[in-house]
């Protein structure tokens, strides 16, 4: 096989498991420059580039390599250009192939709706607030957003949603925008996820370019920045988008920012950021009730123009619990499902369609999986976590997993210890202690123990 056809193939794998702006941004003018000796070379262009694919894709690179090419053991990353570095035609290839491919199972022009992009906003006009479903997990959410579209700028500047994967935060936020150019045409709005900024940063320091993409984005009146939480890992683009955001808050133009996680909770955020986040209104958008689910399942059935019968969806709704990104998924499978047997769907069906879903055991919650989940959540390695740093970004997070430890598994002290680099027992009742105290009073602490929660259970 060669290089070419080896990359095309990695790529296929890893393309449905990232959102498409990260897909664009992180993969673009990549490919294999060599392979030698077990070790597939990857071509990058640029340093940052290198950096984030070794620390952030790295596993599901070479993941998809293996199973590609089973001699190959290791990935190593080069900056420069080759010849299989041809991502740019090779995308716009795809994405048409994937609109022929859904066309069939769901439709040509439902298709094509999905999968379009305003290109001077960035905005998908399919997300409105008329197919917003909404319900006690994100109301909040949801009045803060129809607050902004009555007064932007002034009611709630900046908007800060957070929320788990696959919520809706994207949905609501580009439908603000979506409504307030409805309302009023000559608005300007761009939507930017953060990763997709954070390219343009790096194209425009390439090119000499920064003025106009400082103009691009400080000219608007409804800056949309999604997962912002990515920015936080390096200083440069803290500093860029602080500059932005200043320039359009002090001429009261509307800012709204997802996250992952509360402003607090992002670890590596500067101070200075994270004051002017926790400056405005923030929203939390959490898991959907079965009633809510159901409710979804039948809003988007409805929009698709499917007919399926209740009992079927009302077994989605049971059974898939993570996200909506998920119920869509499911329902989707299901009306390939349909198309290709020329038959409607049953329950029993169904359970054969989503069973890779429903079928999945539950998993088994460990020491590990909580070390895990709060290293991940605060940006901060497991090693960092285990050891002996007394630093208070390291500090808090510690005392955090001993707490969720303690809470949810019943360990005892000093085996809990133990598996914090030996610590005394002592040590670990007070950190215990102090969190089940804070969180007595400290509001932000619950929301910060939430989404811990909520991931440690989810993934």
């Amino acid at each position: 096989m060669d290089q070419h056809a080896l990359w095309q193939i990695v790529l296929a794998k890893i393309e449905p498991t990232l959102s498409r702006p990260s897909f664009l941004t992180w993969f673009h003018d990549t490919g294999i420059a060599h392979v030698e000796d077990g070790v597939a070379t990857v071509s990058v262009p640029n340093g940052f580039m290198r950096e984030w694919l070794q620390n952030k894709y790295h596993k599901a690179i070479l993941h998809a390599l293996r199973e590609a090419n089973s001699d190959i053991k290791d990935v190593s990353y080069v900056i420069g250009q080759t010849e299989t570095a041809s991502l740019g035609s090779a995308l716009k290839d795809r994405i048409a192939r994937r609109k022929r491919a859904l066309a069939p199972s769901l439709g040509e022009d439902m298709s094509i709706r999905e999968l379009s992009v305003n290109p001077e906003t960035s905005l998908n006009p399919r997300y409105t607030f008329s197919n917003f479903v909404v319900g006690s997990f994100n109301e909040l959410a949801n009045a803060a957003a129809q607050s902004v579209v009555k007064n932007p700028g002034t009611t709630y500047n900046p908007l800060f949603i957070y929320g788990g994967v696959g919520l809706g935060k994207t949905h609501l936020i580009q439908a603000i925008g979506n409504e307030l150019i409805a309302r009023s045409p000559n608005v300007k709005v761009r939507y930017a996820p953060s990763e997709k900024y954070m390219g343009e940063i790096l194209d425009a320091l390439r090119n000499q370019s920064m003025n106009a993409l400082k103009e691009k984005y400080r000219s608007v009146d409804l800056l949309i920045m999604d997962d912002i939480q990515f920015i936080a890992r390096t200083e440069k683009m803290q500093e860029e988008f602080f500059h932005t955001f200043n320039a359009l808050y002090e001429r009261n133009k509307q800012i709204i920012i997802s996250s992952d996680r509360p402003p607090q909770a992002i670890a590596t955020l500067e101070a200075r950021l994270r004051s002017r986040f926790e400056g405005g209104m923030i929203a939390d958008v959490g898991l959907p009730d079965f009633e809510t689910r159901l409710t979804i399942l039948k809003a988007k059935a409805e929009t698709k123009e499917i007919v399926m019968g209740d009992d079927v969806l009302k077994y989605v709704a049971e059974n898939i619990k993570n996200n909506i990104r998920e119920l869509e998924g499911a329902l989707n499978q299901l009306v390939m499902a349909s198309k290709l047997s020329s038959a409607p769907i049953t329950v029993d069906t169904a359970k054969k369609v989503i069973a890779t879903y429903a079928a999945a055991p539950k998993k088994f919650l460990s020491p590990k999986k909580i070390i895990r989940a709060v290293s991940e959540f605060y940006d901060i390695t497991e090693k960092e976590l285990m050891h002996q740093s007394r630093k208070k970004d390291v500090v808090h997070p510690r005392q955090i997993a001993m707490y969720l430890m303690r809470e949810h598994l019943k360990n005892s002290y000093p085996s809990i210890g133990e598996k914090f680099g030996g610590r005394d027992h002592t040590t670990v009742i007070h950190s215990c202690e102090k969190v089940g105290q804070d969180l007595l009073t400290n509001p932000e602490l619950v929301e910060e123990l939430k989404a811990i929660r909520e991931r440690i259970f989810l993934n």
